[in-house]
């Protein structure tokens, strides 16, 4: 990629004086590492000095720092300082860190065809898209569709009757559609009998999930990560769940049956969710908070935290008041 290209690319703004300034781009890289060819990222005045002192062909800025920059710039000799000090590698953007997300993302080499390790175990009806990579000792069952671009890392399992959109990447160890935890009592006996688990799973396009999560698939209906959805290591999601657009979800975080997450909701780390529970769209929960069952949090922006979550300052409120009863 050239200079040009990853301006036009992330939409940045690039100062007039600095017009024909080349370099040839290859990867991204810190501002400690970074060589020519690497694109690094600013989002700070501090940020924006050690990216200046390094190689790096490319800086991705932030916008707000520009006129600082161009401020002490004129101080010390405006354009001179600029051109001797790496001021026409600088490419200011709204945000650095998403636009040098989603330049790495653009410098990863293009995968072409389809691998299947031969320690691999597929069924033979599996429906699986081009671009598709299956790592070692991956299982794949009957009736499982993989879309376009799918790639499941070493020794993940994924069982019957799960589909997977397009660009889902599945780390290594986890486990997709498995049976639901679903038992009805015998109230006579104290026997557990196991409810039927013959739903589906659907994973929607360009959902990342973590190493050794577990995701069961409906009892009678379907379970469901939407589109763009983040979900960290080591997370379970029960049967039945509904899991909005662009959601995340932290790790050691449990979700039990039959609850939703409402789209681009952000879930913290080892938060447990309850049985039909709602989380709305955009709600935040607080690392380690307990929601109950059949809980309704809503409010888009709004932070809830503790056991059981509540709104932020009202959770704050009760601890300061503890803390003054317990002096």
């Amino acid at each position: 990629m050239t200079f040009d290209e990853l301006a036009a690319f992330v939409s940045a703004a690039r100062d007039a004086a600095e017009d024909g300034y080349r370099a040839a781009l290859t990867g991204v890289a810190s501002s400690q590492t970074a060589g020519s060819g690497h694109i690094v990222f600013a989002q700070d005045a501090a940020s924006l000095a050690h990216a200046l002192e390094s190689q790096a062909g490319a800086i991705l800025a932030n916008e707000q720092l520009r006129e600082q920059f161009w401020g002490e710039s004129r101080e010390r000799g405006g354009t001179f300082l600029s051109r001797h000090a790496g001021g026409q590698r600088i490419l200011w953007v709204k945000d650095a860190r998403l636009a040098f997300a989603r330049a790495g993302s653009r410098l990863l080499p293009p995968f072409e065809g389809r691998t299947i390790d031969p320690t691999a175990i597929v069924a033979d009806d599996c429906r699986m898209g081009e671009r598709v990579r299956i790592g070692p000792g991956v299982v794949i069952e009957r009736d499982v569709v993989l879309g376009d671009g799918c790639q499941l890392d070493a020794r993940v399992v994924v069982h019957a009757g799960t589909s997977l959109g397009r660009n889902v990447s599945v780390k290594a160890g986890a486990v997709l559609g498995s049976a639901g935890f679903g038992f009805v009592r015998d109230g006579e006996t104290g026997e557990y009998v196991q409810f039927p688990q013959r739903g589906r799973l659907v994973i929607e396009e360009d959902v990342f999930i973590g190493a050794n999560c577990t995701i069961d698939r409906g009892a009678l209906g379907e379970t469901r990560i939407g589109r763009g959805t983040k979900i960290d290591n080591l997370v379970h999601i029960a049967h039945n769940c509904t899991v909005g657009h662009n959601v995340v979800i932290a790790a050691q975080t449990g979700v039990a049956g039959s609850s939703t997450i409402g789209d681009g909701a952000v879930i913290a780390g080892q938060v447990g969710i309850a049985d039909h529970v709602m989380i709305g769209a955009g709600v935040i929960l607080g690392a380690k908070a307990g929601v109950p069952s059949n809980k309704n949090l809503q409010g888009a922006g709004q932070i809830f935290w503790g056991i059981p979550a509540r709104p932020l300052q009202q959770y704050l409120r009760e601890l300061a008041r503890l803390k003054r009863d317990l002096e």
